[in-house]
């Protein structure tokens, strides 16, 4: 028994000792080895923060192209189910009868683009206008600017101009009566000398629309066509290219939307010139200032219509072998609209607008089309712009019409939301 109480002692102590070899406090972490743990905690806080930026960076250019590629995603199927609609935006003015002269007017456009300030600019040639439904007073509304601005007087009377209902009795519609205000007198204002002829489909419908393609197909003598108009792409619209094709060889141009990134057709067409939207800012004394991108403007990467030639030539980035819009692009910001006079009753209101947006650009450039003497075509287009220090088109490099990266934003060269820019001369 002694020896065992002896054990047990011996056991005890020795199982105390090793507590307090436990209990016993570790030594001092050195400052060295705080400042390594907490750098190493940031350097992984960073390296994690980078990895989320970059993940976030490669979703937007997904979703971009997405949008680009799918953009205005539609229930179309045919031409029978499309409906188009005008591309402008309007802004009436708080004393229509007051004059306009505060807003853009011909001259500073005529300044700012380097365009022709003749009278007689045009002389000789047909710009044909196709849009839908009857405006009634667009003779008369055509008249009165004409008068504010001193340009030549463009009647019925004497031949300038005239219209063409491709059916009887037409309704009117005050959406399409604006638009036709837009067209007929800016592009009347950039080529004074031009004769206009004015189409009116008997609808918005596509099928309505195609037939009134159809009639302006087979006129002679006429140097460009303005579609101021578009809807949603559909999955046949590529059967119907051959309806962008005079006889003659008018250029087309057609309108690219006002509604950010996003494709439209016609302008999506590989036989038309699609316009985009800038915004222009000007002096109090209207000298040109810069050129922006307008966030309104329509572009991206067509879901139906293949790649046109030209730009695969232009080497155009992410077009996967589709057709790339806008080509070119126009002053079409709202607060930097044109003045336009329109009697038909607009949301209550008559008198003098102000309106904006990428249909307002295009008359302008069918309107340049007739100044060009027929030097003026798509593929003429991308030949001068990727000719080595070009002065024919200014390049738009500021601006975004979305938040999907390289889509979605001017860039030197070519971009998805100017094109090519905006015209510096009407020589091409």
């Amino acid at each position: 028994m002694p020896k065992t109480k002896k054990i047990v002692k011996k056991n005890s102590r020795a199982s105390s000792v090793k507590k307090v070899a436990v209990k016993r406090p570790s030594k001092k972490v050195s400052k060295k080895q705080v400042k390594r743990k907490v750098q190493t905690k940031t350097d992984s806080l960073l390296l994690k923060r980078l990895i989320v930026a970059v993940i976030i960076i490669i979703v937007l250019v997904i979703i971009g192209i997405l949008i680009h590629n799918h953009s205005n995603s539609n229930n179309n199927t045919s031409i029978n189910t499309f409906k188009a609609q005008p591309y402008n935006v309007v802004r009436p003015l708080a004393k229509p009868d007051l004059s306009p002269n505060a807003l853009i007017i011909p001259s500073l456009v005529k300044n700012s683009y380097k365009l022709s300030s003749s009278s007689t600019a045009g002389a000789g040639k047909t710009i044909a206008i196709i849009d839908a439904y009857d405006d009634p007073t667009a003779a008369a509304d055509l008249a009165t600017f004409s008068a504010q601005y001193g340009l030549p007087s463009c009647t019925t009377t004497n031949g300038c101009f005239s219209k063409y209902q491709m059916s009887p009795n037409l309704p009117a519609n005050s959406n399409w009566a604006i638009e036709d205000s837009l067209d007929l007198e800016w592009a009347h204002a950039i080529a004074p000398g031009a004769k206009l002829l004015l189409i009116e489909s008997k609808s918005d419908n596509g099928t309505d629309l195609i037939n009134a393609l159809n009639y302006v197909k087979t006129l002679p003598n006429i140097a460009s066509v303005s579609l101021s108009w578009g809807g949603n792409e559909f999955n046949t619209e590529s059967q119907y290219e051959n309806y962008f094709v005079n006889n003659y060889g008018a250029v087309y141009f057609a309108a690219s939307g006002d509604s950010g990134a996003g494709t439209s057709w016609p302008a999506v067409s590989a036989n038309v010139i699609g316009v985009g939207g800038t915004t222009l800012n000007l002096s109090g004394t209207g000298t040109f200032l810069s050129e922006t991108a307008w966030n309104g403007s329509g572009g991206g990467i067509s879901r139906y219509i293949r790649e046109p030639a030209r730009q695969t030539a232009a080497k155009i980035p992410f077009t996967s072998g589709y057709r790339a819009s806008p080509d070119v692009a126009y002053n079409a910001n709202p607060n930097t609209g044109y003045a336009v006079y329109d009697s038909t009753p607009y949301a209550g209101y008559k008198g003098w607008f102000q309106v904006g947006g990428t249909s307002a650009g295009t008359p302008q450039w069918a309107a340049i089309a007739a100044l060009s003497n027929g030097t003026l075509n798509a593929n003429k287009l991308y030949t001068d712009a990727n000719t080595a220090n070009q002065t024919y088109l200014r390049d738009i490099t500021v601006g975004n019409n979305g938040f999907c990266g390289i889509l979605c934003t001017a860039r030197v060269g070519y971009d998805y939301v100017t094109g090519y820019g905006s015209p510096l001369t009407y020589n091409f």
